[in-house]
């Protein structure tokens, strides 16, 4: 069996929605120091739907695969779907990742939950419960 699927060898080599967006509704940026991967995610938000979402992400082929599948998987949905997306659904949906590399996956969840964050703070909106764990998660990692 090959160590990556397809779908992981795709989104590496042809990752999508890579970028950066000019005043961008919410901003999140994490790494993981232990492997030096950092992803960094720009939404554009208008009337609760995430209109766009582009990504700057160093690392592995994983940590690019998995912010690749993970801006496709919000792209176009309502705010209240991305706040849904774990890791595990965007391992699924690049039909998995080898164990050691599921770390990749969890930066993904976290760089959108943090940038969420950051468009609830900006527009001075009350946190909803899921993305207050997420903050509360945050600050005790820093």
């Amino acid at each position: 069996m090959a160590l990556y699927s397809e779908k992981v060898m795709d989104h590496f080599r042809n990752p999508r929605n890579v970028g950066v967006i000019e005043d961008p509704s919410g901003v999140g940026e994490v790494g993981n120091l232990k492997c030096g991967d950092i992803m960094k995610v720009y939404l554009k938000i208008e009337n609760d739907i995430i209109v766009d979402v582009k990504f700057e992400t160093f690392g592995c082929g994983s940590a690019i695969a998995s912010s690749s599948m993970a801006t496709e998987l919000i792209k176009g949905k309502p705010i209240s779907e991305a706040m849904e997306i774990t890791n595990k659904a965007v391992a699924e949906a690049l039909d998995g990742l080898p164990d050691y590399k599921m770390h990749c996956s969890v930066l993904a969840e976290e760089s959108i939950q943090a940038a969420l964050i950051d468009y609830y703070n900006k527009n001075g909106l009350e946190l909803p419960e899921n993305l207050k764990k997420a903050a509360e998660h945050a600050e005790h990692e820093n």
